[in-house]
């Protein structure tokens, strides 16, 4: 029975958005919104639950020695830090998004830096990709690699000095060749998406219950 009720929920659910979704007219056509509204509710306590799974996470992390416990108590206090400074600078500036607020300041100052230098890490870990990927080794590989560097050179202004050509074959591989297996991927996921949403209606998939 506990796994029933979850199951017709989503049922319902899913029939009444796909209902409202082709019969824009009262009394379905206003469902949808409210479902969002009840989704964003439905969120708000998942997010509840998941800062409550995190805490007692690495409370046990540091309880127990596991490796790498050191850095839970970083983020214990990093996140504590942003709860005390949001609500300080929603109880003095009914907002913690003004930029005087201590919230603004920890994120300017604290947030920001450290998502500047994960994406700097990132540069490498891509140039790293990049250079196992664009290894000439086979015929599909050194397609991939000439397609890269007449790109690349016709996205920087040295490539336009080069020859007037780099950046008009530049933009046909991007509008051309690269769209159109874009396009063919979107489609694929979008007929996943579709496959996977009737599973989820009609019961079969079932792995969210776990």
């Amino acid at each position: 029975m506990k796994r029933d009720i979850p199951l017709i929920i989503t049922f319902l659910t899913g029939f009444l958005c796909v209902i409202a979704f082709f019969i824009p007219h009262p009394p379905f056509g206003d469902l949808q919104q409210r479902f969002l509204v009840w989704y964003a509710i439905v969120a708000g306590f998942t997010m509840i639950l998941g800062l409550d799974s995190l805490v007692k996470y690495n409370v046990k992390k540091i309880t127990q020695h596991k490796p790498g416990w050191q850095y839970s108590y970083v983020l214990l206090f990093g996140l504590a830090l942003v709860l005390v400074t949001g609500f300080q600078s929603w109880f003095k500036y009914n907002t913690p998004f003004e930029l005087r607020s201590s919230f603004m300041y920890s994120y300017i100052h604290i947030i920001v830096p450290l998502q500047a230098t994960m994406f700097a890490l990132l540069a490498f870990f891509i140039s790293s990709s990049a250079y196992r990927a664009f290894r000439a080794r086979t015929f599909e590989a050194t397609l991939l690699l000439i397609a890269a560097a007449i790109v690349m050179l016709g996205r920087v202004p040295i490539g336009e000095m080069i020859s007037d050509k780099i950046p008009l074959r530049s933009d046909w591989l991007l509008n051309v060749p690269q769209l159109a297996a874009k396009r063919g991927i979107q489609v694929g996921v979008y007929l996943g998406g579709v496959v996977m949403s009737l599973r989820i209606i009609l019961g079969i998939e079932r792995t969210y219950l776990t």
